[in-house]
């Protein structure tokens, strides 16, 4: 994911920072639990879209 693109990205849900996960798979926002899938490099910043993460995600932010 270009770094240009990540700084202006932002939570859908909440405004608030975004992290990409190990794999760059998924876009992660910490503040409300979600992850939102990158398809074919294009993130999809849908809340409905997006998986709630695990307590285990929840509690190992990176």
């Amino acid at each position: 994911m270009d770094k240009k693109l990540m700084a202006l990205l932002a939570c859908p849900v909440c405004k608030g920072d975004l992290k990409i996960n190990d794999d760059k798979t998924e876009l992660i926002c910490y503040q409300d639990a979600m992850a939102f899938p990158i398809r074919e490099g294009i993130p999809v910043m849908l809340a409905t879209e997006a998986r709630t993460l695990t307590t285990d995600e929840r509690l190992h932010k990176h």
